[in-house]
């Protein structure tokens, strides 16, 4: 069984209790399903959960290179350079990221407000980036914006390899069937 769940801001990726936020166990009911990978608790969008052990281990083995993309509101905007560097790779940890496609995107129509909102800054313009991943170290986007001088301030997760967040509300999830369900992982 493989489910996409749209997890909203300040939910903890797990569904064992947790001492001050939500967890997954608020919002999905179905047993014995397990997150393929994790998103920060002040991240937002697709989690992927599933009851198959293998399966959840090729969704979230980064030697399988499967991409992820993410909605990102950074403040500013960044130019041509900033975006380049993104795509060459970023020095995190002392070890440089592989190599990322980014690009500047319009606001994604029908993301709906965060809660609580994003700060905001009067004479400080904010942009958004669309940036695709096939890894996943710990806070890499936000590392990642931050390397090029553009905070992230709101990160969303759009899509996992063939599966996105259409259709699905925060907070919403939904079992996958039948051709969707299918993945070429090598």
């Amino acid at each position: 069984m493989l489910v996409l769940f749209n997890k909203p801001y300040g939910v903890v990726c797990q569904f064992s209790p947790h001492a001050s936020r939500s967890t997954l166990k608020d919002f999905v009911v179905i047993p014995n399903v397990y997150p393929a990978g994790r998103l920060d608790w002040d991240s937002e969008g697709l989690v992927i959960l599933t009851d198959d052990g293998k399966l959840q281990h090729r969704i979230a083995d980064p030697s399988n290179k499967l991409e992820k993309i993410y909605w990102v509101q950074v403040e500013g905007e960044p130019d041509d350079v900033a975006i380049r560097r993104l795509t060459t790779g970023i020095e995190i940890d002392g070890h440089r990221t592989r190599s990322a496609r980014a690009a500047r995107i319009c606001e994604p129509a029908d993301l709906g407000p965060r809660d609580p909102p994003i700060r905001y800054r009067r004479h400080i313009p904010t942009s958004w980036l669309e940036i695709r991943l096939t890894e996943g170290r710990n806070r890499q986007v936000r590392r990642m914006t931050a390397a090029i001088g553009f905070p992230t301030l709101r990160l969303l997760r759009w899509a996992v390899g063939p599966w996105t967040l259409a259709g699905l509300a925060s907070g919403a999830y939904r079992k996958v069937e039948g051709p969707e369900l299918s993945i070429d992982l090598r």
